[in-house]
């Protein structure tokens, strides 16, 4: 059977935890989908829904007219997107490319002149929502870039998500993603201290975080942390990535000639946990860990 024309295709590159149940979704809203991935058994999974292998960026390119990437690093997205044999080497005049990682802002104006100079359009569609939202389709896009190249991108977007926001030029969705980012991830060391306070207190760690989801101490990120430091369950959103993000926060700071107090005190808890070696655990609750070794006692239900 002949493949569906480029003009019809989404491509798609990183099949991560996020970008596998986005290129899944993909392909259950009827788009024929191209996908690279550097690991052979995740780009095999989404072959076997339906989807068609691609050898590289650039191939992706030829192949889609329409392209994500949802790669992990700022340095990542740049060797996709206009590095040798990346995107804008397969890219005609026309095509969109869709950045939806959290990158740095900055790289994304950068790469936005190199695409336009060959007349390819470039937007910044970071999301929020977690593994849960991409499995339900229910993500909210934070958009940067033209209105014009949002509009023939939304119908791709639309089979990902819930809500699509756009907050103006090129960056400014990243920007808006990192804030979001910023507050779950400063509250993620404060729900560790608390949990560890109390329990060198000797209040139950259990009682305490049945309590603290009734209470006004809630919120998303203790919905997301707690439950998981009471069951010891550390496989999740890497802490790693948590770092990458808060370096980005930091770094928008001082380009703004901003001082961040919590922020910087927040991403050095984080480089102890790393320095621990738990950068590939779930940034959310691993952190737990960096204060119960402090305070010799382990917060568990």
């Amino acid at each position: 059977m002949q493949n569906p024309s480029r003009e019809k295709t989404v491509g798609f590159i990183g099949l991560g935890m996020m970008g596998q149940p986005m290129a899944e979704n993909i392909l259950k809203k009827g788009h024929a989908l191209a996908a690279y991935d550097v690991l052979k058994e995740r780009l095999d999974a989404i072959c076997a829904l339906g989807g068609r292998a691609a050898t590289g960026p650039a191939d992706v390119a030829r192949q889609a007219s329409i392209v994500i990437s949802m790669v992990d690093t700022t340095a990542q997205a740049e060797e996709v997107i206009v590095g040798p044999g990346g995107l804008i080497d397969g890219a005609q005049p026309g095509d969109v490319i869709i950045s939806m990682s959290t990158i740095d802002p900055e790289m994304l104006r950068a790469m936005h002149a190199k695409l336009a100079a060959k007349g390819v359009g470039l937007i910044d569609a970071p999301v929020s929502g977690m593994q849960k939202g991409a499995i339900a389709g229910t993500l909210k896009a934070y958009v940067g870039g033209e209105e014009a190249v949002l509009e023939k991108a939304r119908p791709v977007l639309q089979s990902m998500t819930a809500e699509i926001v756009h907050f103006g030029p090129i960056g400014q969705g990243t920007t808006m993603k990192l804030i979001n980012n910023m507050l779950c991830q400063i509250n993620w060391v404060l729900v560790a201290e608390a949990l560890v306070l109390g329990t060198k207190a000797g209040l139950d760690p259990r009682q305490m975080v049945e309590t603290v989801l009734r209470a006004t101490g809630n919120s998303v990120a203790f919905e997301y942390s707690a439950p998981r430091i009471l069951e010891r369950n550390f496989d999740g959103i890497r802490l790693d990535i948590s770092f990458k993000d808060i370096e980005l926060q930091t770094a928008l700071a001082k380009s703004l000639k901003l001082p961040l107090f919590m922020t910087t005190t927040a991403q050095q808890v984080y480089q102890m946990a790393r320095a621990q070696g738990l950068g590939s655990e779930d940034g959310g609750a691993t952190l737990v860990k960096v204060y119960e070794q402090l305070a010799g006692v382990t917060v568990q239900g």
